[in-house]
């Protein structure tokens, strides 16, 4: 393995790491590049045990030792070593997590492949707070959740903060971002999923009833907060669901909500 120590910010081997709180950039040149940000070295043991590919490592020399397995595993994938300062610098923050690893992004999997099998499944509309996104797949991840669809503006889970809020778990819940919405609720409907949504309506049932219809297969929507769901997808749903407040709060945060609801959906034998 052959280690490059960065002597310079403006190191163009590094490109792929300037200026990662730019979240315009970042949004706009990592989907475009096929590429995503692993940070820590946790994250990037789960991202490498899912199977995705590094193509490059970042790193601080004091965590050369820790990582010494994953060097050995890919000794032809470059990685980079600076001091704390000279990352912070091509970083644009303080990297105190370890290491970080520039990622290829995994081929996408085909909608129907995804679902086959799934009986819980999470869809979220239009949720751009990368930090809620992440808390939701963690979520799924803990509270057995199948698969997890996005809206085509919706944030994306392999936004780094999302990642990092996730402590990786993005890579274990399989995931796919729909090409229409909410039209794309159909195919959800025709593979035998009952679609609820996951808002304050009039008609919205509590989320304990649904669980005590026990549906066979269960395709969960949630909104992003403030605006709420979408006209179009509460038309599409086949109900909407909700769960019981109390001391007069209206709602939960969303990831707070998917934690509760995935819960009290699960299967039940």
């Amino acid at each position: 393995m052959t280690f490059h120590y960065l002597e310079s910010a403006e190191d163009p081997r590094v490109s792929d790491y300037t200026q990662l709180t730019d979240v315009h950039l970042r949004k706009l040149r990592e989907p475009a590049e096929g590429m995503y940000i692993a940070e820590s070295s946790r994250v990037l043991r789960r991202a490498l045990a899912a199977g995705h590919r590094p193509r490059s490592f970042f790193l601080a020399e004091k965590w050369l030792e820790d990582l010494r397995d994953i060097f050995s595993e890919f000794p032809d994938v470059p990685a980079y070593v600076g001091s704390a300062e000279l990352l912070e610098q091509i970083t644009g923050f303080h990297l105190h997590r370890g290491a970080m690893a520039a990622m290829h992004r995994p081929a996408p999997v085909p909608l129907i492949d995804l679902l086959a099998g799934a009986t819980r499944v999470a869809v979220l509309e239009d949720i751009v707070d990368h930090t809620n996104v992440g808390a939701i797949f963690r979520s799924a991840a803990a509270l057995g959740m199948d698969a997890v669809l996005v809206s085509p503006r919706c944030g994306d889970p392999l936004y780094r903060r999302s990642v990092r809020v996730s402590m990786g778990t993005v890579f274990q819940v399989p995931w796919a971002r729909l090409d229409s919405w909410p039209e794309d609720l159909e195919i959800l409907k025709e593979q035998g999923f009952t679609v609820a949504a996951m808002e304050l309506t009039p008609d919205a049932v509590d989320v304990d009833a649904l669980a005590a219809r026990n549906p066979a297969k269960l395709a969960l929507v949630l909104g992003t907060e403030g605006a709420g769901m979408s006209a179009g997808t509460l038309a599409a749903v086949d109900l909407a669901v909700k769960i019981p407040m109390r001391a007069g709060v209206d709602s939960l945060n969303v990831a707070a909500a998917s934690a509760v609801a995935f819960w009290e959906l699960r299967p039940r034998a």
